[in-house]
């Protein structure tokens, strides 16, 4: 046998995604280059690694094995790259982040400048809501989470980042008066929530609640992308962080609503718990964001620390 280890590693994608076309993507390869590797490895092995019934991709019970088996090589071959590099003086090693949907407008600036310095450290970074950030961050799946709310139930340090800001959001033609009755000029609208588990629906909810806003038409979308989307369409308002809507601002396509009791304030903070045992590249991360904080905000967010509406 002589399969090479670009064949493990597209085998192990293709094993757990059951699917060409996305184990194309995430390797960031062309499908036909996956689909002739697979073909190259399987030829390899005189048992059918995987069977195609109607248009699925089902792995077999030996096809598993060998995943099973890849996936275990390529830790080994990772660990000996990491192993090399440690000898060598560089930091290596993986870090994990779990951050909330709107946090993506943020983090990747403050990895930028580290992930250049530290060829050798891999990135992993979930995007989710706030419910499975903090189940992350209690399960030891990640080494930090970037938050917009502290969770008062478990005991973590923290580094605060920079402030959130949301503001209710419409399309270009919502008409909106300013001294009107905000319940009045609500009265008909769609709003537009985000899943439950996220913070900006929690935080547009209390809101609702507080100002007595009655809400008899309403969506729910699983992302702020598509919230966005949504608005830009004129299918409903609803709040949102101002973080992620710069180009739309300035381009006409959304406007903010000048609604009393807004914006709502939070603050960025990247989190972890007390009690982990931090490896040397989360401790270098952590270094990084004490120091350098200050002059990512400044020159990345200028912008930001501006708006006033």
């Amino acid at each position: 046998m002589n399969y090479t280890l670009h064949q493990l590693e597209i085998f192990k994608k293709i094993a757990e995604l059951k699917s060409v076309t996305k184990a194309s993507e995430q390797l960031f390869l062309s499908q036909p280059a996956v689909s002739i590797q697979l073909k190259n490895f399987q030829e390899q092995f005189g048992i059918p690694l995987f069977e195609i019934v109607g248009r699925r991709l089902y792995i077999t019970e030996f096809g598993e094995e060998i995943a099973a088996a890849a996936a275990k090589i390529l830790n080994e071959v990772e660990a000996i790259n990491y192993k090399s590099a440690l000898f060598e003086g560089q930091l290596a090693g993986k870090l994990k982040i779990a951050i909330v949907s709107t946090a993506k407008y943020v983090m990747p600036h403050f990895l930028s400048d580290f992930v250049k310095q530290n060829e050798m450290v891999d990135i992993t970074m979930a995007v989710t809501n706030k419910m499975s950030v903090i189940r992350s961050l209690e399960d030891n799946d990640c080494d930090f989470a970037l938050v917009s709310t502290i969770p008062k139930k478990l005991n973590i340090e923290r580094i605060e980042l920079m402030r959130n800001r949301l503001y209710f959001v419409a399309g270009k033609n919502f008409k909106f008066t300013e001294n009107n009755s905000i319940t009045e000029e609500f009265k008909n609208a769609l709003f537009i929530f985000r899943e439950n588990g996220s913070a900006t629906r929690l935080a547009m909810e209390r809101f609702l609640v507080k100002n007595k806003i009655e809400v008899s038409r309403k969506m729910e979308l699983s992302s702020n992308e598509a919230v966005k989307q949504a608005i830009i369409a004129d299918l409903g308002i609803s709040i949102m962080p101002i973080i992620g809507i710069r180009s739309e601002l300035e381009k006409g396509e959304l406007q903010i609503l000048k609604v009393q009791g807004l914006p709502l304030e939070t603050n960025w903070n990247i989190i972890w718990l007390k009690t982990k045992n931090q490896s040397l590249v989360a401790k270098a991360f952590k270094n990084h964001l004490e120091k350098n904080k200050n002059q990512i905000i400044d020159s990345k967010f200028k912008w930001f620390r501006k708006v006033s509406y």
